[in-house]
């Protein structure tokens, strides 16, 4: 069993003015347009084995986080539509250098009052070691990611 100082689990909440399912779509349906919203942490997303949308389909982006060019292989886990959740389990790449395992989740949820969404990212992970940091620039990196992706979606609006 690992220890509870190797595994560990980072959530963070944005708010948005798209819907839930427009912003969902895009990682659910489109990951590989989320790099025409943000292409300096971004650079693609290419399917690798199945179809947009389905778990098991593997998909592999390119991306810049903390100034380096770093790549990874994502298997989806889960597709929810009704609760606008998507589940990747990264399998290969950069990430799997410092991380026995590492799975985002994204959940998009109506906000509470008026319109908008909150996006929910939690980032669970186990490091290979104790002098693996935890991956808090990876959690501000996906923020981020998400108020570009809004700015896209409701630029039009």
């Amino acid at each position: 069993m690992a220890s509870s100082a190797l595994t560990g689990k980072l959530e963070a909440d944005v708010e948005i003015k798209a819907s839930p399912e427009q912003f969902h779509e895009m990682f659910a349906h489109k990951p590989h347009h989320v790099h025409h919203t943000c292409y300096d942490k971004i650079q693609g997303c290419d399917l690798h084995e199945g179809e947009w949308g389905k778990v098991g389909t593997i998909v592999h982006w390119s991306y810049v986080h903390d100034g380096k060019a770093k790549k990874a292989k994502e298997v989806v886990e889960a597709v929810d539509p009704d609760k606008n959740l998507v589940t990747f389990r990264v399998i290969e790449g950069d990430l799997m250098e410092e991380y026995k395992s590492f799975v985002i989740t994204i959940q998009v949820s109506p906000k509470g009052e008026g319109s908008g969404s909150v996006v929910h990212w939690t980032l669970e992970y186990e490091k290979l070691h104790g002098g693996i940091a935890h991956p808090e620039t990876l959690l501000q990196f996906v923020q981020d990611i998400s108020k570009d992706i809004d700015a896209h979606l409701t630029q039009a609006s």
